[in-house]
């Protein structure tokens, strides 16, 4: 199975592994069924697993990008007076075959795989590239002697080489149950292991995608498992971890919490987890809760800890975080239960003691981490869809037509109306379609009338009784007894008779818990020991199944969503989903059109006759004021307060325009400015630390780079402006609905947030976010704070992202102390953003905005451009200057980065494409094919692999799967150009072209190696209809020349412009940039969108540059714009589709996609926007 966006694990007590998507309704089991296993433990990407035989498995889920890793060898030769270049060594050189050192002998046929769960990719090849540039053929590199510093040219005092074998393999266990084989030595193997947990994905991300692996051996020993991580999944071998007593169980959470359970009933606490020494240094031990009952389960999250006393009661460990593993105090809770197990974002899940059920803690939310109440897991096995065909159609009809039932039914829900209203019945632990009728022919099913009717009765009580819940609350004591002594004192009707269980927060009095015994005459679930240890038969087709352990690591529970877990679908139910999942968006939208049509041509025939009749009311004039303040064009520039009116016209043929005022003071004289709405060609957030403030532009004033600054006192008045403003600037300009598929992406701001955006003329787009998530348009228009009319009914979904938020702590050594944070008067904040200009502390530095909140805390980052010693430092002479990660005897400062996450939930026109998160997008940009027709989408993983989508078309822009395309090293940046032209860069800064790319064969076929410019690190490629420019780290702009049909690759590079930070080629070879360092009305503007002019097939590379609006855009994408510019003055064609992204905080897109119509498309309303997009 693909890997679903979450999932919880069970196991049941036949030891059956089971699965339960987070979107899903039934449990689904799990491959390799001949195995039966006692626990597992899961994280996102892959799940580990202890069998019966005491063996450890792992299992990992299947992807589009495979798992492989690179082996290397190094061929050594020294030059020789007689032969040249020759094996021959000197006695003091290295080996003939080594690794990059020279230390280790490593021959080729040396490399074997490390177990059977791997395979050879290929045979050894060369690698022909040295730093990013492509070696003469052999791949030889040279220098004077080992080591030295190595060049791809030979020169006269060059008197060794060597070059480098790549050979890659392939880890193919996936989807299965993997046996980790121990390459141990046999006296230091393992004992059997009784537990597992993995975590710590957290602690650093170094290499990618580690993994903490701790399990627990039959004779209590603590073993920790090395070197798993995304490239190696088994990791390499066991170590021995000593401890004060022998364990019996072990809990790992995703960052640095680890905890253990004694046989003498205390926990034992890790202590020193980090990213140096994910093994922790040193144990400490805490006491169980209560003297008489020793701990025997506990669970970890991020900051909390659960725990089961051997008197099967629950608690939860008070103050627990980073810099206190161990808390402060327990508190009980409400309920017996077998385990406990902590998910990714601190939700709770649990196994009855009784009833073993799974049950799922509801209101864990950041600011209540105990929660409020249990509530059983109801859903149902996948196995059981075809096994409850005759019981549902049953169901149905006796819900709907039988009076006994609903009589019923209606005595239970007046009774549970005495209880407050505030409380929440605890659920039955039962599915509906799993549970056997109570009190009825449990043992011999379809024995007569009175057992059907009985199921119905049962089913629909516990249905009404779910339904009517509503949110879960803390019940109070009185309440719950009460509620539990009615439902005792009621007649012994089997179909009445429910199984409750009263848990929450532990209170005064303690609760009596019923227990499915209590109802052992009524039900054939009574106790565990009807099940024998070896028992192979199924459950039937109206058991729940008895859980042995469950693993929430891997599940993450948005709390924004609701779960499918706690309603059961009935037979009515299922075939109303079956019949809604045939109707696809698109019948759907071709019946909306026909209705609308004939609706249309319906007022038409009815005005016929009235058409004669002159109209009550020639024109209407509406109007809003408010008081806002202004950024004064004339010195000293500063923010005055101002009154704002928005006036709107309706003429007399219905169509509205609107005028915005600005009243102001100078000099004590009352004056005003005003702007034409259908002038305006942009409305747009603008960062200001201390003002909710905006900017209009209109091509005048783009051209004077001095928009209209108004600054609102609240966000909230803010995005009341916006809104506003934007459905007046679309009225006037007659622009309605969704952008067109030729849309610029430039004028009217959608909803949602993203950090690059990439499209076509097809109506295809994509989008990425902070957090790499991959998002496609569907359609919609407006969401955000765009609402109402200005916003589409439909297509508008939820959608989130995170990001991170940087600040710096700097220190200057001294003598005495050596580097403190007391610095010399001129240096910058000991706690400062990247420029030091700012103070920037981690108590006053706050999300972007009121929409972002805090989702961790603050962290050291060790992946500064630079790099960073142990603890995170940078060194420089002073400040500023380059940074390097070691320190040198001139180092006299240094600095460090903290990050802290932050994420926002908003909506907008997008739906997530899961599971594979991207880093870079590319789109062909035009294409003359029917709407059926595959549209080609090149990708980059936030990994560097290089990805292929199939099954992009008009009809569906997500495409279905993904095909993996090789590389001999990650890539960051990739773009495919109208005649199936790819090219991509290395993250080393390399170019790379992909031959024989085609609509027949998607992937190509291989890689070819393209020089950089002279002495330059690539970072962008864009390509066009003929044209290839590439971005360099330092912000230079070239174009590729030579390039023919024969010959794609070109042959040099001509530089164009300095100061890029980010660029866009059309399907025309149209060039928009963001620039930096353009000079504005009173200072330097960065992140300003402009236009490369004078691009013509015989001047490809364009004449000058047409400065547009700005600055802090961080993403421009014209490749949405296939269509020819009208034949008219340089002033007119250059209204080419651009799409940006606004920049919220220096470097947060708002993921804000505004568009206008291109000339060839507008039609006579539109003749007055022949300027709206003029930079």
């Amino acid at each position: 199975m693909a890997m679903p966006s979450s999932l919880l694990w069970a196991v049941d007590i036949f030891g059956r592994v089971y699965t339960l998507s987070t979107v899903g309704q039934y449990w689904e089991l799990c491959k390799d069924t001949q195995l039966e296993f006692k626990r597992v433990s899961a994280v996102k990407q892959c799940c580990w697993g202890l069998a019966c035989d005491h063996q450890v498995y792992t299992y990992v889920f299947s992807g589009d990008v495979p798992i492989r890793y690179q082996e290397e060898t190094y061929e050594n030769q020294r030059w020789n007076p007689v032969g040249g270049f020759c094996e021959k060594l000197l006695p003091s050189d290295r080996w003939q075959w080594s690794d990059v050192s020279g230390l280790k002998h490593q021959q080729l046929d040396s490399f074997t795989l490390p177990s059977p769960h791997w395979e050879w990719e290929s045979d050894w090849y060369v690698d022909e590239n040295i730093g990013g540039e492509p070696t003469e053929k052999g791949g030889w590199t040279y220098a004077i002697d080992f080591p030295s510093t190595y060049t791809k040219d030979k020169k006269w005092n060059s008197c060794v080489r060597r070059r480098r074998w790549i050979r890659y393999r392939r880890y193919k266990s996936r989807d299965v149950w993997a046996k980790i084989v121990s390459h141990d030595d046999s006296d230091r193997l393992p004992d059997p292991f009784n537990d597992i947990s993995i975590g710590g994905w957290e602690i650093t991300d170094e290499p990618l995608g580690r993994l903490s692996v701790w399990a627990v051996s039959l004779q209590g020993r603590v073993w920790y498992r090395e070197n798993v991580c995304h490239h190696n999944p088994e990791g390499s071998m066991w170590s021995l971890i000593p401890t004060p007593g022998e364990v019996v169980q072990i809990s790992c959470g995703p960052y640095d919490l680890l905890w253990a359970t004694l046989w003498e009933g205390q926990a034992i606490v890790r202590e020193g987890i980090d990213r140096n020494n994910p093994q922790g240094i040193s144990w400490s031990i805490v006491e169980s809760p209560t003297c008489e009952n020793g701990i025997m389960h506990v669970s970890v999250g991020v900051d909390v800890v659960w725990c089961v006393t051997k008197d099967r009661k629950v608690w939860f460990r008070r103050g627990v975080n980073s810099y206190n593993p161990c808390g402060t105090s327990w508190i009980e809770m409400v309920g017996e239960m077998m385990m406990v197990t902590v998910g990714l974002n601190n939700q709770v899940w649990a196994i009855g003691c009784d009833d073993r059920a799974i049950y799922f803690r509801q209101g864990v939310t950041p600011s209540e981490l105990s929660g409020k109440t249990w509530k059983a897991i109801v859903s149902g096995r996948e196995s059981d869809r075809s096994q409850t065909g005759s019981s549902t159609s049953l169901l149905s009809a006796g819900c709907f037509f039988t009076d006994d039932i609903q009589n019923q039914t209606n005595a239970i829900i007046q009774g549970d109306a005495d209880t407050s209203s505030d409380t929440e019945l605890p659920s039955v632990p039962m599915n509906l379609a799993n549970t056997p009728p109570m009190g009825a022919t449990a043992n011999s099913p379809g024995s007569g009338t009175g057992s059907q009717t009985a199921e119905p009765r049962a089913n629909l009580a516990l249905d009404h009784l779910d339904s009517d819940q509503g949110e879960a609350t803390v019940p109070s004591t009185n309440n719950e007894k009460a509620n539990l002594e009615m439902h005792r004192s009621k007649p012994p009707n089997p179909s009445a008779e429910l199984q409750w269980t009263n848990i929450d927060l532990k209170e005064a009095q303690k609760h009596p818990v019923l227990s499915v015994s209590t109802f052992a005459e009524t039900s054939s679930l009574s106790s565990l020991g009807m099940f024998s240890a070896g028992a192979e038969e199924q459950y039937g087709a109206d058991e729940h199944p008895l859980w042995a352990w469950v693993s929430g690591g891997g599940c993450l529970v948005d709390l924004h969503s609701p779960l499918k877990w706690f309603t059961v679908p009935s037979g009515l139910s299922s075939s109303v989903q079956s019949l809604s999942l045939s109707i696809t968006p698109a019948q759907t939208a071709a019946w909306r059109k026909q209705i609308f049509q004939q609706l249309s041509e319906r007022t038409k025939r009815e005005l016929e006759n009235f058409r004669h009749y002159e109209q009550a009311i020639e024109q209407s004039v509406w109007v809003k004021t408010g008081t806002l303040q202004w950024w004064r064009n004339w010195k000293p520039h500063k923010w005055m307060d101002v009154r704002v009116a928005l006036e709107q016209f309706t003429g007399s043929d219905g169509m509205r325009d609107s005028i915005l005022f600005i009243y102001y003071m100078y000099h004590e004289e009352k004056k005003y400015i005003h702007v034409f709405l259908n002038e305006v060609t942009i409305i747009v957030e603008v960062l200001n630390e201390a003002k909710h403030s905006f900017a209009l532009y209109t091509p005048e004033r783009t051209k004077q780079r001095w928009p209209i600054c108004l600054a609102a006192s609240t966000e909230q008045e803010m995005h009341d402006w916006l809104s506003l403003l934007n459905m007046s600037c679309c009225e006037s300009r007659r622009l309605q609905g969704p952008p067109s598929h030729h849309a610029i992406w430039f004028w009217r701001q959608v909803g949602g947030h993203l950090r690059l955006i990439e499209c076509n003329n097809r109506g295809i787009v994509w989008g990425v976010g902070y957090d790499h998530t991959a998002w496609v348009y569907t359609g919609g228009y407006g969401g955000g704070f765009i609402q109402g009319l200005a916003s589409s009914a439909d297509n508008i979904y939820t959608q989130s992202d995170v990001k991170c938020v940087y600040i710096y702590e700097n220190q200057r050594w001294n003598p005495v102390t050596g580097y403190s944070s007391r610095g010399l008067p001129t240096d910058r904040y000991m706690w400062s953003d990247a420029s030091g200009l700012q103070e920037c502390t981690k108590v006053n530095t706050k999300p972007p905005s009121p929409q972002w909140s805090w989702v961790s805390d603050w962290y050291i980052d060790f992946n500064t451009s630079g790099g960073t010693d142990r603890e995170g430092w940078q060194y420089a002479a002073d400040f500023p200057a380059s940074y390097h990660g070691h320190k040198t005897m001139k180092d006299f400062v240094r600095r460090r980065r903290w990050a802290r996450k932050c994420k926002i939930v908003t909506n907008g026109p997008w739906l997530e494409v899961p599971p594979v998160t991207l880093w870079d997008i590319s789109i062909i940009p035009s294409s003359d094919a029917d709407d059926e027709e595959v549209v080609a989408l090149w990708a980059i993983s936030d990994k560097g692999d290089v990805l292929c989508r199939l099954g992009v078309t008009q009809q569906n822009p997500a495409g279905t799967s993904w095909l993996h395309v090789g590389t001999d090293q990650p890539f960051i940046s990739i773009s495919i150009g109208a005649f199936y032209q790819v090219w991509a860069i290395a993250r080393d800064g390399s170019a790379f072209y992909r031959g024989s790319v085609s609509q027949k064969k998607p992937a190509g076929d291989c890689w070819y190696h393209i020089p950089s410019p002279q002495k330059q690190k690539l970072k962008q490629v864009s390509v066009g209809r003929t044209s290839v420019f590439v971005l360099d780290k330092n912000g230079n702009l070239w174009y590729r020349q030579g390039i023919t049909p024969s010959y794609p690759q070109g042959s040099t590079w001509d530089h164009v412009s300095n100061n890029i930070r980010k660029m866009s080629v059309g399907p025309l070879d149209q060039v928009w940039v963001i620039a930096d360092k353009v000079q504005g009305s009173h200072s330097l503007s960065c992140g300003t969108v402009c236009h490369r002019t004078g691009v013509q097939p015989m001047e490809p590379k364009g004449l000058s540059w047409d400065y547009g609006i700005g600055g802090g855009w961080e993403h421009v994408t014209v490749r949405g714009n296939a269509t020819e510019a009208s034949r008219v003055s340089m002033h007119d064609s250059s209204e080419e589709n651009p799409a940006a992204s606004k920049d919220l905080e220096d470097e947060v897109s708002e993921g804000k996609t505004e568009q206008s119509k291109t000339p060839l498309m507008v039609n006579e309303s539109q003749e007055s926007d022949r300027n709206a997009v003029n930079c």
